[in-house]
């Protein structure tokens, strides 16, 4: 893959997966085990996961904002990485974390690298989030 193969092979993971809530497309992107090498805030941090486990992460991520978006910003990539910047932004749709629902539009910023094996499949993520600022945005009332 090209190192813009591999940006779009990315994008069209976050799109499918993130953004459109199509778990069964982990399947077309993601190599057998996958490794959350550094997530601080995410509860699956340093775990490794199979497909089963990571759509169930997908799963449960998305279910208190089941609209989320992400936006690309910016995106870079290494002959067996690519590293994005992004925005996000959901409907606070659902519980999370002792939140009852409140309705209200959240965002966020962040960076993600996505490892890529010799196989052309993700297999690893490391990544910065903005998690303190959502939950300051949960407190507001």
């Amino acid at each position: 893959m090209s190192p813009a193969q591999r940006i779009d092979f990315v994008a069209g993971f976050v799109g499918d997966v993130w953004t459109g809530g199509r778990v069964e497309a982990c399947d077309e992107y993601l190599a057998a085990h996958y490794t959350i090498h550094h997530d601080p805030g995410d509860p699956w941090d340093g775990q490794v996961l199979d497909a089963a486990a990571f759509k169930e992460r997908v799963r449960q991520s998305r279910a208190p904002f089941p609209d989320q978006s992400f936006d690309i910003r910016h995106a870079l990539a290494g002959p067996d990485s690519v590293a994005i910047g992004w925005f996000w932004s959901a409907t606070h749709a659902g519980d999370l974390d002792g939140f009852p629902a409140t309705g209200r539009v959240l965002r966020m910023s962040g960076a993600t690298v996505y490892s890529i094996d010799t196989g052309n499949r993700i297999c690893g993520h490391w990544q910065v989030a903005d998690r303190l600022g959502i939950f300051q945005q949960l407190q507001r009332r």
